[in-house]
């Protein structure tokens, strides 16, 4: 694994949420472990939590959802016919459009999408 490509993606994720002190978990791939990835966590004043040697459980969400996104949407197309950049778009339109407003969730009660779930906690709250 290259470490090029997490350091953008943290780096474009906090960009675009102006993120400060984060606490920032990774498995102990040598990405995570690089030391210009620890200084790109570094000048955003995140901490690194790793999982430790063997432990998978500690990443169960996110492996569930790259199951869930590579069962309901990628293994439908043949992504080797397509552009990279074109599987990018059906990977963000997936994830902004459908997993987080429209799709149904058993886990949370009614049923509800994560962004809808959220916004109806906040209102809630308020």
């Amino acid at each position: 694994m290259r470490k090029e490509p997490c350091i953008q993606a943290f780096e474009n994720a906090c960009k675009a949420k102006k993120a400060r002190g984060m606490i920032y978990h990774s498995d102990r791939g040598s990405q995570f472990t690089s030391h210009a990835f620890r200084e790109s966590l570094a000048k955003r004043d995140a901490i690194q939590s790793m999982s430790g040697t063997g432990r998978c459980y500690d990443n169960a969400r996110m492996e569930s959802f790259f199951a869930t996104l590579k069962k309901e949407k990628l293994y439908k197309i043949k992504t080797e016919r397509y552009p990279m950049v074109y599987i990018k778009s059906i990977i963000f339109r997936y994830i902004l459009v459908y997993y987080n407003r429209r799709r149904i969730y058993t886990s949370n009660p009614g049923g509800w999408s994560p962004a809808i779930y959220r916004e109806r906690m906040l209102s809630q709250a308020a």
